[in-house]
Order: structure tokens, then C-alpha cells, then sequence
């Protein structure tokens, strides 16, 4: 059985028995209905996780372990601003397969050029939701927008299409951060500019993928 999972603040699960966090009673009490004897997952956070029963009203600790749903690699995705919902998509499906935190930057080519910071929280929980149901035991930075320039740095890997040369699986060693640009793509200058900071280049195949997709 598939116990349901929470990120709490860390000193709200103190002990091997403390009171259910109250950022999270409502939601186990009233729409999971969630009762005593049932159990439940806590994360705080750190890549840990402790398995808890419900007692009385309290979470009672049975097992605390290392959450099994991090990778090794810790990867970083700079992603430029993209219109719509597609920033939604991509830190959903990001988080779930184990990106380790996503930065945004505007670009030349970017249609939106600022994010109103209800956005930016709306999308931070998105990477929190998505990193409960994936069984993740940490939740993905999501920062910016920042200038392009200000996000690039030596080793990181810029994905362009237009790029004749390696693929982005043959990158060795794997790269701390791959670039993702906007609906348009890079601009030259853009493409000069990462790999004078050190970035290097790779393609992901021959075809022209959405920004979301990539």
C-alpha cells in the first residue's frame, strides 16, 4: 500500500512522537481522512524520511530511513521563461524524474520577460507536490529569473539544436547544470557567450523539440 508523503518544517517532527504538523491536519484529517492506526510519510527535507502511525492524534516515528527516490547526480536546469503553462511542465516532470533545482533566466529571445513572484510560489509548489508523489526526499530549489549571463558557469551543458557535434548522453563527466532556451531558441551571441564562460555544447538528436519537452 502506497502511504501518502508530506514535507513538513523539520521541527515539527522532533522525537520519536510529536503532534501532526498543523501545515498539514486539514489535508490529512478532513480530505484524506487519514485516521488513527493509518500511516503516513514525513519528509523534512533533508533527504531523509520517517514512516509514522497516527496514535491519538499524534504521529508516532516507526522507521526513520534515507528517502529512496534521489539520484546520485545532482543536476541543476536553467531553464529560460517561457509563456503559458509551460514552466508549470517543466518543474513538474523535472522534479519527477530528479532534477535537483531549476533556475530561470530571461533571454534574448524570451516572450516573457519577468515573473510575478505569485508565479514563482506557485510554481515552487509545484516542485513540492510533484516531489511527494514521485517519492523524492528533497524538494527542488526553483529561483530567478535572473539575466542569462548571470546564470552560466564552466562545466554547464547548453542544449542547442542547431549544434553538429555531441549528443547530450555522450557529455562525460555529467554536466552540474544543462541550459534550456525559450520558444525561439539561442541567439548566436548567446551561443558565443556560454561557451566563453565555460559552457560547453550538445544536441539532444535531430529534432526540434518544445523548450517544455527538452
Amino acid at each position: 500500500m502506497t502511504l501518502h508523503r508530506f514535507f513538513v518544517d523539520p521541527s515539527e517532527m522532533a522525537g520519536d512522537r510529536f503532534p501532526l504538523p498543523a501545515a498539514i491536519e486539514r489535508q490529512v484529517r478532513a480530505v484524506l481522512r487519514i485516521r488513527d492506526g493509518d500511516r503516513l510519510v514525513l519528509l523534512p527535507g533533508d533527504g531523509s524520511e520517517a514512516v509514522c502511525r497516527i496514535e491519538a492524534g499524534e504521529c508516532v516515528v516507526e522507521e526513520r530511513r534515507r528517502a529512496a527516490g534521489e539520484p546520485n547526480h545532482r543536476l541543476t536546469v536553467v531553464q529560460a521563461l517561457l509563456k503559458g503553462d509551460a514552466l508549470d511542465q517543466v518543474v513538474q516532470h523535472g522534479t519527477e524524474v530528479g532534477v535537483a533545482a531549476f533556475r530561470l533566466v530571461v533571454t534574448e529571445r524570451s516572450i516573457l520577460r519577468e515573473l510575478p513572484s505569485r508565479r514563482l510560489e506557485r510554481l515552487r509548489t509545484i516542485a513540492r507536490e510533484a516531489a511527494e508523489q514521485s517519492e523524492r526526499g528533497l524538494v527542488p530549489d526553483v529561483s530567478g529569473p535572473v539575466a542569462f549571463m548571470h546564470a552560466l558557469t564552466p562545466g554547464s551543458v547548453l542544449l542547442f539544436e542547431r549544434h553538429d557535434g555531441q549528443r547530450l548522453g555522450q557529455v562525460e563527466p555529467p554536466p552540474p547544470a544543462i541550459v534550456i532556451g525559450p520558444e525561439g531558441g539561442f541567439t548566436p551571441a548567446e551561443v558565443e557567450a556560454a561557451t566563453g564562460a565555460g559552457a560547453g555544447l550538445a544536441e539532444l538528436g535531430p529534432r526540434i523539440l518544445r523548450s517544455e519537452t527538452v
